[in-house]
């Protein structure tokens, strides 16, 4: 489809009537409760919105679990007489409301609070839980990740709630306030910054951190272990904090220091840093089955599995750098739906291999630029929309597939051949003030660089993320796709030799 320019009256009209259409093809959210996460629908509870959350860890090495409280101040956009959260695995002790003991019932994956009087629209609601939590515990999904002397979170997409009760939902950012109580041999870490740090007369010691910015649930971290905290400036005085298994800070250094030249790249292409500092935590634990990614953008804090690290900078450097992106896209910028993760992810690997390709490293195809890796890529389009749907159209089954990460990437080209390099940068770096400490949808993307690029791109993108068929690749008319085939193998976690679910940075 070819574009028209239009005037800016006429351009605000077509960007209304395309809306109209684009919504038609979005996944709709229409649960019958106000949930409706076009991939999670029963995720997050609707009546109320989180304003903060106040939790405290405390972990028993004896027993290898934990005793916790979360502390949740929400504000009422109805009068309820009862209110939902979303909760896992917890073992909760006791719930109060506004400091008044509270009724409580635990149900599928909701925690079902009933206070002694209504809760009244626009008034905010104190709620304190007290509970337990065994981080080993064999539950349907969890967000723990259990290592030999403590544990760290990786609550991603939907598994936030094992560790707290919340409002589970990526739409619902809060501020956090995260205290960790350790014995005196561990260290207890968070996101954020440290603001307190108290030593009990008992062995242990209490310490407290504070986010400065919102943060979406998924995106906490907190983890206790024997580990060393590796604090030096990076780009304009950015404080970079890694927190590493105290027997590895040698060996992972050489990866670590990389971060500082990795955000003046970023910064360069985004724009400033969006948080207060910026650090890697590998988790302290080889277990393959700890987790099954290799990074996991934790806000301010990114989970890593330590043994990727070990490797040259060429093996890691392009996957670091999705990660760091993720500061911008997904945790400064969080998708409203996890329908919208392709912003995320899509960015994610389209700057990572970006990165790549501007340091010289072939990729794991011999590929050398980024138009060589986006030509082999749309030949596999009508076979990954096959077998994983389009871009913006994932379901819980497929949603961390690479359509969702080298698929976005490649819309994401496809925009940049379309409207040029220079207005493309206007476009991301628009649509990451617009939405910065907020989140975003498809549509919101769509009506940025439209607005941006002063042309009606909603039919353009609405192709590319939603069609069921690979559109023209703009400036490539010799580019080809290739066939279907209904063999499973052919899809698009095996399309490619070597590619897995998930980056395609590699």
């Amino acid at each position: 489809m070819i574009a028209l320019l239009r005037s800016r009256v006429g351009l605000a009209l077509s960007l209304v009537l395309s809306a109209a259409l684009l919504s038609a093809s979005v996944p709709s959210a229409t649960a019958v409760d106000g949930l409706g996460d076009p991939v999670f629908p029963t995720l997050g509870n609707t009546g109320y919105r989180a304003l903060a959350y106040d939790l405290s860890f405390e972990y028993r090495a004896d027993t290898r679990t934990v005793d916790a409280t979360a502390v949740i101040t929400a504000r009422l956009s109805r009068t309820l007489p009862s209110l939902s959260l979303d909760s896992l695995g917890l073992n909760v002790r006791t719930v109060r409301v506004d400091g008044r003991p509270a009724r409580f019932t635990a149900h599928d994956e909701k925690l079902t609070v009933t206070p002694a009087r209504p809760l009244h629209r626009g008034g905010t609601a104190r709620l304190t839980f007290e509970y337990s939590a065994d981080p080993r515990a064999a539950l349907p999904h969890t967000g723990w990740v259990p290592t030999p002397d403590g544990f760290a979170v990786a609550g991603q997409p939907a598994s936030a709630h094992t560790v707290f009760p919340c409002n589970d939902r990526p739409s619902d950012k809060a501020r956090f306030t995260i205290a960790v109580t350790a014995p005196d041999a561990l260290l207890g870490v968070a996101n954020g910054e440290l603001a307190q740090t108290e030593r009990l007369d008992d062995g242990r010691t209490t310490r407290r951190y504070v986010s400065r910015e919102p943060m979406a649930t998924e995106l906490v971290q907190v983890s206790v272990g024997d580990y060393a905290v590796r604090e030096r400036p990076g780009p304009h005085g950015l404080p970079l904090r890694d927190v590493v298994p105290t027997a590895r800070v040698a060996e992972l250094a050489p990866a670590l220091d990389l971060t500082a030249d990795q955000l003046r790249w970023a910064e360069q292409h985004l724009g400033s840093f969006p948080f207060e500092s910026y650090g890697i935590l590998p988790a302290n634990t080889d277990d393959p089955a700890a987790f099954a990614f290799t990074g996991l953008e934790t806000q301010t804090l990114t989970l890593y599995k330590p043994g990727f690290l070990r490797q040259a900078e060429p093996a890691i450097g392009s996957h670091m750098m999705h990660e760091l992106v993720h500061s911008w896209f997904g945790d400064s910028v969080s998708p409203a739906t996890w329908a919208d993760l392709w912003l995320n992810e899509g960015h994610a690997d389209y700057y990572g291999l970006l990165y790549r390709y501007e340091r010289g490293w072939p990729d794991a195809w011999g590929h050398t630029t980024l138009v060589d890796r986006m030509r082999m890529l749309y030949g596999l389009g009508d076979q990954w929309r096959h077998d994983a749907g389009p871009v913006a159209s994932p379901t819980a089954d497929n949603l961390f597939d690479s359509q969702r990460y080298t698929g976005g990437a490649l819309v994401l080209f496809a925009l940049r051949e379309k409207v040029g390099a220079a207005t493309f940068d206007r476009i991301e770096r628009t649509f990451l003030r617009e939405h910065r400490y907020g989140t975003a949808t498809t549509r919101d993307y769509v009506r940025t660089a439209s607005e941006v690029s002063g042309q009606d791109l909603s039919g353009f993108l609405d192709d590319w993320l939603y069609g069921r068929r690979t559109p023209p690749m703009p400036g490539h008319p010799d580019w080809t796709v290739a066939p279907v085939s209904d063999a499973p193998a052919a899809g698009a976690r095996a399309a490619v030799p070597g590619a897995a679910e998930g980056s395609g940075t590699i």
